[in-house]
């Protein structure tokens, strides 16, 4: 039987967070770059460990203003040092929960950038290393990201966006550009299906509108399919 993970972007301030914890098999939490802090932080681990979903980190560029979403907002060693503050935040919240923090996957602007930035891709690295060396780096396959978890030894897992748009060369449409997101599940449902092979997770992003939905929707696509829906990290 084929099996896939399906994650969802957590603790970012948005209304699905409980329902998608009922859904999903990972969750990538913020940690204080883009959004969340302690208190959110601990409210979605304790969930996810409540529904026996696998916990990673979401840092991103520290850029709450722009929600992490405006490229090229800080590099070099400022960057790496929030990127590790960020990372051990979240860390500590769930050892304190007894749960493992399984993976790191970086959020918005500081996953496209680092999608064909070779130099920004090892950055990521570096911190993953530096902070939970066990933690499986999670990416865009065929990228930079992919490229640099080699390098450095990590546990890739390639994802997949089943609500996103793709362009021609495998990358996503940008968010500035009409249609980046999808908002049917005419559109999302067989890209979810299309997508099981290829990649090891499917994201579904908790501030897409009536995430839940889409999530338990998809969800429900795949096992009707065949596809046994469970974590990469078991």
């Amino acid at each position: 039987m084929a099996s896939i993970d399906l994650n969802a972007d957590l603790g970012e301030g948005d209304p699905y967070d409980v329902a998608l914890l009922q859904i999903v098999s990972s969750c990538n939490v913020a940690c204080g770059g883009h959004a969340g802090d302690v208190k959110t932080m601990r409210a979605t681990v304790r969930s996810a460990v409540e529904n026996g979903v696998s916990i990673g980190a979401h840092p991103s560029y520290p850029d709450r203003e722009g929600f992490g979403r405006r490229s090229r907002y800080l590099s070099g060693e400022a960057l790496l040092t929030s990127l590790i503050d960020q990372i051990e935040s979240l860390n500590s919240v769930v050892l304190e929960a007894g749960a493992v923090l399984t993976h790191i996957k970086p959020h918005g602007a500081l996953y496209n950038d680092a999608v064909n930035d070779r130099e920004l891709a090892d950055l990521i690295a570096r911190a993953i290393k530096a902070t939970v060396p066990d933690a499986a780096f999670v990416g865009l396959p065929e990228s930079e990201l992919e490229a640099a978890a080699l390098a450095h030894k990590r546990v890739f897992v390639a994802e997949g966006f089943i609500d996103r748009a793709y362009q021609v060369n495998g990358q996503l449409v940008p968010r500035s550009e009409p249609g980046a997101v999808h908002k049917s599940l005419e559109l999302v449902l067989p890209q979810a299906v299309s997508l099981v092979g290829k990649v090891d997770t499917l994201c579904i992003h908790g501030d897409t509108p009536g995430a839940a939905e889409v999530a338990a929707a998809v969800r429900q696509e795949l096992e009707k399919q065949g596809v046994d829906i469970r974590a990469f990290s078991r």
